[in-house]
């Protein structure tokens, strides 16, 4: 079973940028799908980039564009790239694993279809 620590959360500028990582123990990322999420206060958890298991990455339409995912298989770490970043980005960001089933190949947009979350990282974009 893979342990995921995200990193790399704090408070910036609006229009300002971050990369969060999220570092695997346990099993090596190769064997996953993975996934970005985020949440903030009083709303849906919600999709923002996912990678699978032969490195395609596909994102969601809202953040197209700005966000960036990357997998490093020698340091075990998936990252997330955000650009431009807006106040409304606030939220504690997640990554999420799953594997082996068939959607290591199709990837997932739903939170349900990851059984290997992070505790999260939290950013705070001011205005």
């Amino acid at each position: 079973q893979v342990a995921l620590v995200e990193s790399g959360g704090g408070l910036v500028q609006a229009g300002g940028s971050l990369r969060l990582s999220c570092v695997a123990s346990g099993r090596t990322l190769s064997e996953y799908a993975m996934a970005w999420f985020r949440q903030a206060p009083g709303k849906d958890r919600e999709f923002l980039a996912g990678v699978t298991w032969s490195n395609r990455t596909y994102y969601a339409d809202s953040n197209k564009g700005r966000f960036t995912t990357s997998r490093d298989y020698a340091k075990n770490t998936l990252y997330l790239r955000m650009n431009s970043l807006k106040p409304e980005d606030t939220a504690l960001y997640s990554c999420a694993a799953t594997g082996p089933t068939s959607l290591l190949y199709s990837g997932s947009f739903n939170s349900y279809d990851y059984p290997y979350w992070g505790p999260g990282t939290q950013v705070t974009v001011s205005s």
